[in-house]
């Protein structure tokens, strides 16, 4: 069976990753936490600071890296890894707020931002699934590549 099903399944969602609303939502997210860790202690530059930056920066780049991956199960396995990267954020939002580096709003703001991303992130794995459902995409590529 060939690729064609993937690419037009690809082509109805959007043109490019950055198109994605969900990609669109974790990009915002990442502007938000770079922001805010700016002002986080300089004794936690290699710490938390660094840590929270790489997982929300995960979360974004594995939406656009999966974006382009030709089987249903490759682009599954980077939206899980988003998903996963996103939870790791989670719970830097609440260490973060235990440590007073950010305040009960930002925290609040974080949290509606991770919600919406988190629920656009499940809704894109779901529609992924339909679609190949309806189409009969192959989970993984054809031997033929």
């Amino acid at each position: 069976m060939k690729l064609e099903g993937v690419r037009e399944m690809e082509s109805n969602l959007s043109k490019s990753f950055e198109s994605l609303i969900v990609w669109k939502e974790a990009h915002k997210m990442t502007l938000f936490v770079y922001k805010l860790t700016k002002s986080f202690p300089k004794e936690e530059l290699f710490g938390l600071t660094s840590q929270f930056r790489r997982a929300v920066v995960s979360i974004s780049a594995n939406i656009a890296e999966g974006y382009k991956k030709l089987s249903v199960a490759d682009k599954l396995r980077f939206m899980n890894i988003s998903q996963g990267s996103l939870e790791e954020c989670r719970y830097y939002i609440i260490l973060s707020n235990d440590l007073g580096y950010i305040s009960e709003s930002e925290k609040l703001e974080l949290d509606n931002i991770i919600a919406k991303t988190s629920y656009l992130l499940n809704t894109y794995c779901k529609k992924i699934i339909t679609n190949n459902k309806t189409k009969h995409i192959p989970l993984t590529p054809p031997n033929s590549l």
